[in-house]
């Protein structure tokens, strides 16, 4: 399958490389299909591309990099709309938004992305904690992380996972 964004070009992907999201993202119901696109270009985000709406892709990140004492306590009806059970494994992506100025970069740890990497059901929870916010700055965070570990982009630190489609340079295209 291909979609031709209009961030990335033409992606390529597998039909199991869906991610469905029954309930759309909040503000966003009637989006229910995506992918997660690793851009060798982009050195720190994955993007959450619409599948349905090709001009549409959120930069998401896992939590883990800017919080490392975030924790996410699903309700009942999450699990439950998840289909997720006790073994089953599941990736947490926060939505970042990246103004004019991004020193001023910021994660929803409010409301993360929530993936069951075994069935590809996902939904963007509405967490009940009141401590965490919905425009965390993360810039200085993440600057950290690359002083911290000079070597490796923020994208290498992000746990690898069979459900980010990662695109092909041009030089691979022909292979």
């Amino acid at each position: 399958m291909v979609i031709q964004t209009s961030r990335f070009g033409p992606v390529l992907f597998e039909a199991d490389d869906i991610l469905n999201f029954p309930e759309g993202l909040l503000g966003f119901s009637d989006l229910r299909k995506f992918v997660l696109v690793d851009d060798p270009a982009d050195e720190i985000f994955i993007w959450l591309q619409s599948c349905e709406t090709p001009e549409i892709a959120f930069p998401v990140l896992e939590p883990e990099l800017f919080a490392h004492t975030y924790k996410v306590n699903l309700t009942k009806t999450d699990t439950e709309n998840l289909r997720l059970q006790p073994t089953e494994k599941t990736k947490y992506l926060c939505i970042i938004t990246i103004p004019d100025d991004p020193t001023q970069m910021s994660a929803n740890m409010k409301a993360p992305i929530i993936i069951n990497l075994d069935k590809k059901i996902c939904r963007q929870c509405v967490l009940q904690d009141n401590s965490l916010a919905i425009r965390e700055p993360i810039f200085t965070k993440l600057q950290q992380r690359v002083v911290q570990n000079p070597t490796m982009t923020i994208k290498d630190q992000i746990q690898e996972s069979d459900v980010i489609v990662k695109i092909k340079k041009e030089a691979d295209k022909s292979l």
